[in-house]
């Protein structure tokens, strides 16, 4: 088996796009519309996505949908950096927002941070090499 995508629901898919690609530096592999199901698509990756055998991130706006419920359920996204505390400075000057400051993990050395994306989604900045 091979990791694919994660999909999330987003209720602006192009200032969803601009988060993604302007703050947190993916790029933008395709989009797709379909209006007679009445959703689109925006599919984005580091590098070539699937192709470097990474996973993508899938965008799906309804139309018509202006909110939504994360639920109990969700967690976050994980991304792995050089170093947090300098993404999270980045964020910050991009627009971005930062809901926890790079520090330790409680209870551990794992540098981390979270930041959230325009539809209230958490992602977690991991530094690399403190990992455990």
């Amino acid at each position: 088996m091979k990791f694919l995508h994660t999909m999330l629901r987003v209720t602006n898919l192009q200032e969803s796009i601009s988060f993604y690609t302007e703050v947190l530096g993916m790029n933008l592999l395709r989009t797709t519309d379909r209006p007679d199901q009445q959703y689109s698509l925006a599919f984005l990756a580091y590098g070539a996505g699937n192709k470097e055998n990474q996973g993508e991130l899938e965008l799906t706006y309804n139309y018509g949908v202006h909110q939504y419920d994360h639920g109990g359920f969700y967690g976050h996204i994980a991304l792995g950096v050089e170093d947090v505390a300098l993404t999270c400075q980045n964020i910050k000057e991009k627009g971005g927002k930062v809901t926890r400051d790079a520090g330790p993990v409680k209870g551990g050395n794992t540098i981390i941070a979270f930041v959230e994306d325009p539809n209230g989604y958490k992602i977690e900045l991991i530094q690399l090499g403190t990992h455990q």
